[in-house]
């Protein structure tokens, strides 16, 4: 592959990433103004790492968390979002984002892609402390945004306690307890006052 072919490929895997912009999330925006897009929250959960880190159960590489962080949304350019309390048919929803993530790194030049795709593997498959912090705060971002926001989208989608805990907060626990221990004070109050 010549550089100008290397560049190319390059430049188109960053073009297509652009329309990741344009993918709608279940949650808004802290204000309550708008959804968020999946740009924005990839963006966001990046920043969260780097601020959090220091509350991960194990110590972890925030470099490596905030690239996982960056791209582990790209697949709904493809797929689309599937709020966390939606309902669908999660086994469907993990073979479109499986054939997305095969079309976007599949962009890139073999070495990108097969590193940046691995590393996708590596944050669905939650097993490395990497990867599970990186969960942990994919899960929390939107938890903080629906508490900012005044419930957010939570009344849309029935949340309920239980919900939240088997949802999300488990995910949140395993990477990041402390950071699950403070937020759940701040659901239970939420709720408490529905």
């Amino acid at each position: 592959m010549t550089p100008t072919d290397r560049l190319t490929r390059q430049l188109t895997f960053l073009t297509e990433a652009d329309r990741l912009k344009s993918v709608l999330r279940g949650t808004t925006l802290c204000d309550g103004s708008r959804r968020e897009n999946s740009g924005e929250h990839s963006w966001h959960i990046a920043l969260y790492a780097m601020i959090l880190a220091e509350h991960a159960v194990t110590p972890v590489r925030v470099e490596r968390v905030i690239r996982m962080l960056l791209i582990h949304d790209l697949v709904e350019i493809d797929a689309g979002d599937n709020p966390i309390h939606g309902d669908y048919d999660v086994a469907a929803q993990e073979a479109a984002e499986r054939k997305a993530a095969d079309r976007i790194f599949g962009l890139l030049p073999a070495d990108q892609r097969d590193r940046y795709r691995a590393l996708w593997e590596e944050f669905e498959a939650a097993q490395t402390d990497d990867a599970i912090f990186a969960k942990s705060v994919d899960r929390v971002q939107p938890v903080i945004s629906n508490l900012e926001s005044g419930g957010g989208t939570w009344p849309e989608y029935n949340v309920t306690p239980e919900q939240l805990e088997t949802r999300v907060g488990v995910k949140v626990q395993r990477g990041a307890p402390a950071l699950w221990s403070h937020l759940k004070a701040r659901i239970d109050g939420w709720f408490a006052r529905q």
